[in-house]
Formats: structure tokens, sequence, C-alpha cells
């Protein structure tokens, strides 16, 4: 029989225990997952709300002097029926109605001439498919129409509206003229509320000068949740609204331009006998800028 030591079966358990306790502790660690860092937020281009002025940055014009009309910036859209307003014209793609002045001025010209079931004529020009903005400021110079019934707009649709119909895609009207009332400058915001129905804010300036008397500078100024409207420069908006004016909030997104006369209708009621034409808004120039 073999004897061995108290000594010894002290050590061999105490190997033995080092040895269980290393198996435990491996069986028991939790590792540490691999947590990815959070993505960077990066802002917008132009999404900061900053003064006037610093909006330098000439990102795309026209300035009309070309002789004809750019078709790579201009959509001359057609058609009648009333817009969804009960207005009197057609929309052509004639150059009876749409056209560059030696001068180096777009012409769109409302007139009392037959086409098809419509008793006026006139045109409408839209950037959809060929330029779209989104944060920056919009300047169009302009001089306006006037008399009862005329009703020319500068305004905007979201560049999504085959996607989400108006309402829903938004519409800025930069500047609306009721013919009659020629010293009154409308700029309004158009949406859909989160049942789909239509809901708009915006404002009416009454102004000392007559608006077809002289060219003025009709300017929106969007920004991340924001939209400001000026005249003439001023440092001042004379209209803002924000993000908590609308919910949802389409005007975030890319928006296309549009310029146009339009003919009788709900907005300033139908030409009467005090109306003359043919009648003429002339712009200017139009230009995009962002700050730096």
């Amino acid at each position: 029989m073999i004897h061995f030591s108290s000594s010894f079966f002290r050590s061999q358990w105490t190997g033995a225990s080092a040895l269980l306790a290393l198996s435990l502790l491996a069986c028991t660690e939790t590792k540490t997952k691999d947590i990815p860092a959070p993505t960077p937020v990066v802002p917008e281009v132009n999404e900061e709300a900053k003064e006037l002025n610093q909006y330098t940055e000439l990102k795309w014009n026209d300035e009309f002097d070309s002789g004809t009309l750019d078709e790579s910036k201009w959509v001359r859209e057609q058609g009648g029926g009333g817009w969804g307003n009960n207005e009197l014209q057609n929309y052509t793609n004639s150059p009876e109605n749409a056209f560059l002045t030696s001068a180096g001025n777009l012409v769109i010209e409302a007139k009392r001439q037959q086409s098809g079931n419509n008793a006026y004529t006139s045109a409408r020009l839209i950037t959809k498919g060929k330029q779209s903005f989104k944060f920056g400021r919009i300047d169009v110079r302009a001089k306006l129409p006037k008399g009862k019934g005329i009703w020319p707009a500068i305004w905007m649709l979201g560049a999504d509206i085959d996607q989400n119909n108006w309402p829903k895609c938004g519409e800025i009207d930069i500047m609306e003229l009721r013919g009659s009332r020629p010293k009154e400058l409308l700029s309004t915001m158009h949406y859909a509320n989160s049942s789909g129905a239509r809901e708009l804010k915006g404002t009416t300036q009454v102004l000392d000068a007559d608006l077809s008397a002289d060219y003025h500078i009709y300017t929106v100024v969007r920004s991340k949740n924001m939209t400001r409207f000026y005249l003439d420069g001023s440092a001042t908006p004379y209209y803002s609204f924000t993000g908590t004016d609308a919910s949802p909030y389409p005007f975030n997104n890319p928006f296309f331009l549009i310029l146009n006369v339009a003919v009788g209708g709900d907005f300033d009621g139908n030409p009467d006998a005090s109306t003359t034409f043919p009648q003429q808004m002339q712009v200017d120039y139009v230009r995009y800028y962002q700050y730096k």
C-alpha cells in the first residue's frame, strides 16, 4: 500500500480548487457587445435661418436676356378648365402669351382671345422637372398687371406633388394680387392637416404703392421649419411661417416655382367692363441664393 503525506493532499486540493474557480469564471463571464458609435447628424445645406443679406451665393437664375425663353429652365404648362378656381383662361404654349423683350424681360400676357371654351388666353411657366429649390432665398423682380378679374401670381408647389397630391405637397404663395386691389400684397401657405383637409395661413399687406405702377422684388427665404417673406430687400420680413404652424409640415421638402397670370375665378371674380386687355406681368429676373 502506498501512503501520501497530508501536505501532498493539501497542494493537490489547492490546485484543483483554482482550476474549478477558473472554469466557473469562464462559464459565467459576460462579454461586452460591440455598440456602434452614433451616426452624427449632418445639417442640411442652408437649413439655418440667417439674415437676408447673408444669402449672397447665386446658385440659379434667369435674367431673361437670351432673346427666347430658356426651355432648359421653364416648362410652358398648358390647359384650361378653371384649374380648380373657376378661372376663365386657357394656358397656352404660344409665344403670344409668354415671350422675352429686347430689354431683357419676361412678359406673361393675358389676352381676351377665344381658345376652345375659354374666352381668354394666358401663360403659366413652371420649373417642375427642370429645377427644384429647397433651403435658400428666391428673389423675383416683377411689375404686375391690374384690373378686375386679373390674378397674377408668383408661387411654389411641392416637387413631390405627383406622389403627394395637393394640398399634402404644400403650396407657397410668394405673391398674389387681386387685380381690383393693386395695393394689396397677399402671401399665403397652403397645406393639409392630419386628416388631409386643406388649411391655410398668410397675410395681406396693404401698401402705399400700386404694385402695377413699378417693379418690386418679391422674396421668400426658406430655412428648416421656417419660411419668411420680404418686399424690396427690406431687412425685416413682413410675414413668417414656422414649423408650429402646420402639422404635418411639408415645407422642408424641395419645391418648384410657378409664374402665371390667371383671369377670372374665385379669387377676384371675373373681368368686367372696366377691365382692359391685354394685361402683362413683366419679370426682370428670378434669382436663387444660398449663404456660404
